[in-house]
């Protein structure tokens, strides 16, 4: 393992204890960090993210009829068409809105790798913290509310990262402000930079740094 490269993170368990270091080479996700394909990676979630639902109305879709407001000379005021007009108040969009798709999609291979990168980040930022034991047996909000506490990351924005899906731990945490919660091949580049403390399970970096990291267009389910 090179000393260049070398990543770690504290061990600690559910109640908060600490149980040693998680160390590994960081080229085992990213051999770099590039903060230009990070943001382009999140600008493409936040497009995607939106609806675009907007619409408004052309001068010729608002209710009234053309007739000129009043005659063209000999009145005082400036000369003035129909009340559609869009320079009145009330009048259509002269350029007006329609609804449109914001979504596009980067390569494959740029997304998984920005996934990597961020992932990667977290580690050097000493702002991952790796869970052993980490175990949920019914849906209840205590066992993840109180782990939080002992981990020291309860008042920050946290992604809680497990091997796989588990509804018991959904259940447990979408009652939890600010803690989204992902399973590993639903991890991506936007919820990881999104959140801003990492709390993983010590199986789930072992498969990441294995190369079981995942889709394009996943998103971290919120617990919001």
């Amino acid at each position: 393992m090179s000393e260049q490269n070398q990543v770690s993170a504290p061990v600690r368990d559910m109640s908060g204890g600490d149980l040693g270091v998680y160390e590994f080479d960081g080229a085992d996700l990213a051999d770099r960090i590039s903060k230009q394909l990070l943001h382009d990676v999140v600008v493409m979630y936040e497009a995607n993210r939106r609806q675009g639902t907007f619409r408004t109305k052309t001068r010729g879709e608002v209710s009234g009829n053309k007739k000129k407001m009043f005659r063209q000379k000999g009145t005082g005021n400036a000369r003035m068409g129909t009340k559609r007009s869009p320079i009145r108040v009330g009048g259509g969009h002269a350029f007006a809105k329609r609804p449109r798709d914001f979504s596009y999609r980067l390569p494959k291979k740029a997304v998984r790798l920005a996934t990597r990168m961020a992932l990667l980040s977290k580690f050097q930022d000493s702002e991952a913290t790796v869970v052993s034991g980490f175990q949920v047996e019914s849906p209840r909000t205590k066992p993840i509310a109180d782990m939080l506490r002992s981990l020291g990351v309860a008042d920050s924005t946290v992604l809680l990262v497990i091997p796989e899906y588990n509804v018991d731990v959904w259940k447990s945490a979408r009652n939890i402000p600010n803690l989204w919660v992902a399973p590993l091949k639903e991890m991506n580049a936007y919820s990881l930079l999104h959140q801003k403390k990492l709390v993983i399970t010590q199986e789930a970096i072992d498969l990441a740094r294995e190369g079981r990291l995942a889709p394009v267009e996943s998103e971290a389910v919120s617990a919001e």
